[in-house]
């Protein structure tokens, strides 16, 4: 997949106010639409058109994009990070599933799921929207609950129609045994409503940061544990820190690295609670010592071991 550079297909700065895009998009859609236009390949440019200027023309959207593609070029390979949307906050709009068949998979990968959720929002009674964030935790506060201060982002235009990013501080309680992927409603810190009428809701999306330690799957955590070769050939009682903190564990004699040991009803606390798979690493001292390299020298001669063999 490439990037696509939004303000090079509308022929716009990247300083452009709110006006600058409406009128750069309408003068393209006058040159480009499909109904009038001689132009080659007309319908394709019309279709990057909408899509830039449905980018552009939302200051939740832009605001994004902006961070996210400050560090690429049009044309250059790209895949989005993981959670590059983590912190942001996002109204219900989104593009209908009907819309998708009209935007790119750059697009897609980027805003296909992006306030899609409405969460009963009526306009008619002129309730403040919904609105929306993904925000990371760490594996632990799942395991004890947390309180957590947490600065989302929110884009906005000002009355010239720059985009620009104000911080939104939330005190949020994390609840034990939350998941990925579940939400933490905060009522009434959506958008204000109208005539009187209540706000909507904040609604955050749980994601947890990325720990090269960890492995999640539903409520299962699967931990990598090193330990010894001595540990995992002779076999060995030992104490495991895990995310509910330490536990004593027996590994048993002859282990290979990738060996899982269960422990049951230790992953992420729920009804039922998750189990913790512990995974063995093997991990080889290092032959840094004459003793170290004697002990080596050692084994090579004496065990009639060949791990191809």
């Amino acid at each position: 997949m490439e990037f696509r550079d939004y303000y090079q297909i509308l022929g716009v700065a990247k300083t452009a106010t709110a006006d600058e895009v409406k009128k750069a998009y309408r003068r393209l859609a006058r040159k480009y639409h499909p109904d009038v236009s001689k132009e080659p390949e007309a319908d394709k440019h019309m279709k990057e058109v909408n899509e830039a200027n449905a980018v552009l023309s939302d200051p939740e959207k832009r605001a994004a994009y902006d961070q996210l593609g400050s560090r690429y070029r049009a044309g250059q390979e790209f895949q989005p990070p993981p959670d590059w949307d983590a912190g942001f906050e996002f109204s219900g709009r989104g593009p209908s599933p009907a819309d998708d068949a009209d935007f790119s998979d750059f697009f897609a990968n980027l805003f296909g799921h992006t306030g899609r959720a409405r969460h009963g929002t009526d306009d008619f009674r002129m309730r403040g929207q919904d609105r929306h964030a993904k925000i990371l935790i760490d594996l632990a506060d799942t395991y004890h609950g947390a309180t957590r201060t947490i600065a989302l982002h929110v884009p906005q235009a000002d009355e010239h129609g720059r985009v620009g990013v104000r911080e939104h501080t939330l005190h949020v309680q994390i609840p034990k045994g939350v998941k990925e992927g579940q939400h933490i409603r905060l009522s009434g810190q959506g958008s204000p409503g109208l005539g009187g009428s209540p706000a909507g809701d904040l609604f955050l999306e749980v994601q947890f940061t990325p720990d090269a330690r960890y492995r999640i799957e539903g409520r299962d955590v699967f931990q990598t544990l090193p330990v010894t070769p001595w540990e995992a050939a002779l076999g060995a009682s030992i104490e495991a820190p895990t995310p509910s903190g330490p536990v004593q564990v027996k590994v048993p004699g002859g282990s290979q690295s990738g060996r899982k040991l269960r422990l049951k009803g230790r992953g992420i606390p729920g009804t039922p609670p998750g189990d913790l798979y512990l995974v063995l690493d093997v991990v080889l001292p290092p032959a840094d010592s004459d003793k170290a390299r004697e002990i080596y020298a050692t084994m090579a001669r004496e065990l009639d071991f060949d791990p191809r063999g």
